[in-house]
């Protein structure tokens, strides 16, 4: 709502920039019915991949997830920092996963896959070899989000040079 409440205050006083919008109601009705149609086309979908398939979360990891995001976007906001609330959430989803691997597997450097510790033969008959390093959280994910971050910001700058071009010409 904050970029169409500022094109609406732009245009409402052209000759000075206020410091301070107040943000109309229909400008809050039109971000809550695109809140809402946002979430009801694409939200069961982001849930699944944000709760289940990055990384398992139960009640206290979600809390930490929650706790953490509120904390940044807070303190984010008292700068004056324009941040995403929803890049936010995800990298806490990433930071407690990352978080579970580190401590479930604090040898980690010891552990790689096919190499073998001092094992005595009665060790590896027991546990049956050196176990790998058990990763909790799917890189695929990480991979294609850091992408999606990466991107996002000069296709958004490309999208708005453009419409402020066009416009221009008009």
């Amino acid at each position: 709502m904050g970029p169409l409440a500022a094109i609406v205050s732009t245009f409402g006083s052209a000759s000075e920039i206020a410091a301070k919008v107040t943000i109309p109601l229909w400008v809050m009705a039109v971000g809550a019915f695109g809140i809402a149609l946002g979430l009801g086309l694409f939200g069961p979908k982001l849930i699944a991949v944000v709760g289940e398939k990055i990384t398992r979360l139960n009640s206290p990891r979600a809390y930490c997830v929650a706790l953490s995001a509120a904390i940044t976007v807070l303190i984010a906001t008292t700068l004056g920092l324009p941040v995403s609330s929803t890049h936010i959430a995800v990298g806490a989803v990433f930071g407690v996963g990352f978080l579970r691997e580190f401590m479930e597997n604090p040898n980690k450097r010891k552990l790689r896959p096919g190499h073998r510790l001092n094992v005595t033969a009665e060790d590896a008959f027991r546990s049956r070899g050196v176990r790998s390093v058990r990763r909790l959280v799917r890189r695929r994910f990480v991979i294609s989000i850091a992408a999606a971050w990466v991107i996002t910001v000069p296709a958004s700058a490309a999208l708005a040079a453009g419409v402020y071009m066009l416009l221009r010409l008009l």
